[in-house]
């Protein structure tokens, strides 16, 4: 009789679920996380050592990492997803040669954003899990921090809790971040003594590192709310960066195109090889940047709820509860991000209004086609353009991203209806620079030749000389600070308003 044959064996997919982290093993299990500048990091770590975690960056994105990345998950993935991936593989590969698989899988857990939609913020955990199948480490534990709840509680066996003092002390390292990165771009390309901005700055996030790491107590919930909100601990330290930043000699005359960063979350945050190091090359090539604060996202995320619960009561003849308090908590929001710009002189710029970058978007992208920064994209560079404050949009989009392409799309609209708006948008491979960069140059050159004629123009119509601007410098040595603060008037570029606020502001202007 012959043999019946044997059915395949079928193994289903299964959804990765870490194993248990507990309380006990806390004190032994190091947090890894990353995918912010290193500012942010260093005073994020704080934070987390503030709480008696252990807690460490991941190493900076490198080239290799990318290599690293492309061998472990789809290869169609977008570059951030393959970065990401590959630095953490690769950290994990060195720590495993070190240690052995048994002692990485119960030393280290990796904290890491989750979010939902059609692009890698949704799915990018899932690259990771696949990443660490090929390495051997399906029992490496990753969590994901929800970016709409402040308290989550307690995540799987008790050993990372989510819950409001590591909420807000993550969202106001961010915000402080901000500030500081915010300050470091419009300094450094003005500053006399070359790295000096750099020293100041690594000394100031040392120090607001230390401030994270001795944050007082203040219980589990309400009682932290209300310390974060009302307290003038944040500001004082920030007063204290300011006070170190007056060390700081810069030069207003240097005539600089001035370039916004746009683009995917991940792009237009990070600072390294992961996007050809855009920002500093932008400042060799004479630029200044104005770098997007991570602020700007976190206050985004608050208006697909906002508008959600609008239609739901569109109905009501009184606004609910829940629409007050939403409306309530954008305010202390901003109102938190402008107490602290006003420690640090009003220096770092504003946060752009929701509700204008909605509006000057709408012609051109619906505001609720969700997916990477949605509408933001176009609202920002109108902004920009309508308000003056920059010279070109640098937009940085991943190769084979979906929700960055919609936007590129719909930005041929816009510059067809504002033609001299300057406008380059640079898709990152990760191994296309050479091409990305003189992309970026193209427009570059244009955008330096708006900031001279703007400068020369202001000059001519106040009517003052350089001479003259230096002698009302060496009366007033204030001027040179990096911390003097400068009005922005009807210019772009930083020595045009410079000059205008001394013809206008302080009387310099020919009779």
């Amino acid at each position: 009789m012959a043999q019946a044959a044997q059915l395949p064996i079928i193994t289903h997919y299964t959804a990765y679920k870490p194993r248990p982290f507990t309380r006990e093993q806390r004190d032994e299990t190091t947090i890894l996380y990353g995918g912010l500048t290193w500012k942010h990091e260093r005073m994020m770590q704080g934070a987390l050592h503030n709480l008696k975690y252990k807690a460490e960056p991941l190493p900076n994105i490198a080239r290799e990492d990318l290599d690293a990345g492309k061998e472990l998950i789809d290869v169609g993935a977008c570059c951030p997803t393959i970065f990401t991936t590959g630095s953490l593989v690769n950290f994990l590969k060195k720590e495993v040669n070190e240690h052995g698989k048994d002692k990485v899988n119960s030393k280290y857990v990796f904290l890491t954003a989750g979010a939902c939609g059609p692009c890698r913020f949704g799915q990018y955990h899932e690259s990771y899990a696949m990443a660490l199948d090929g390495l051997g480490l399906r029992d490496f534990r990753l969590f994901l921090l929800a970016q709409d709840e402040l308290d989550q509680g307690p995540g799987n066996g008790g050993g990372l809790d989510i819950n409001m003092p590591m909420s807000l002390g993550i969202i106001w390292s961010i915000l402080c971040g901000d500030l500081v990165t915010d300050l470091e771009y419009m300094t450094r390309p003005y500053e006399v003594n070359p790295g000096q901005t750099e020293l100041v700055l690594r000394e100031c996030v040392e120090q607001m590192y230390d401030r994270f790491l001795h944050r007082p107590d203040k219980g589990k919930k309400y009682g932290t709310l209300a310390w974060h909100l009302m307290s003038s601990y944040f500001t004082r330290a920030l007063r204290d960066v300011r006070k170190k930043w007056d060390a700081i000699e810069v030069d207003h005359l240097r005539v600089k195109a001035k370039v916004k960063i746009t683009g995917e979350f991940w792009l237009q945050t990070h600072e390294g090889e992961g996007n050809y190091n855009i920002k500093r090359w932008l400042e060799s090539e004479e630029s200044e940047v104005i770098a997007p604060p991570v602020a700007v996202w976190l206050h985004y995320l608050m208006h697909p709820t906002i508008r959600k619960l609008e239609h739901r009561n569109a109905k009501s003849k009184h606004p609910k509860v829940e629409n007050l308090a939403l409306h309530a908590l954008e305010r202390i929001y901003r109102g938190t991000y402008n107490r602290f710009r006003k420690a640090l002189a009003n220096l770092p710029h504003e946060l752009p209004d929701q509700e204008e970058l909605k509006s000057l978007a709408e012609p051109f992208y619906h505001f609720e086609l969700r997916g990477g920064e949605g509408h933001m994209l176009i609202g920002k560079a109108l902004h920009s353009y309508h308000h003056k404050t920059a010279h070109m949009i640098c937009e940085l989009s991943p190769y084979s991203c979906m929700p960055n392409t919609m936007s590129i799309g719909s930005m041929a609209n816009v510059v067809g209806k504002y033609p001299d708006l300057l406008y380059a948008p640079i898709e990152v491979k990760g191994d296309a620079e050479v091409h990305a960069l003189s992309r970026c140059q193209m427009i570059l050159t244009e955008a330096k030749k708006r900031a001279q004629a703007e400068f020369e123009g202001v000059m001519d119509k106040t009517g003052l000389t350089e001479k003259a601007i230096r002698a009302y410098e060496d009366k007033h040595p204030e001027t040179r600070k990096a911390t003097y603060y400068v009005p922005h008037r009807a210019y772009a570029g930083g020595a045009a308003n410079y000059v205008a606020h001394l013809a206008y502001d302080k009387g310099l202007a020919r009779a």
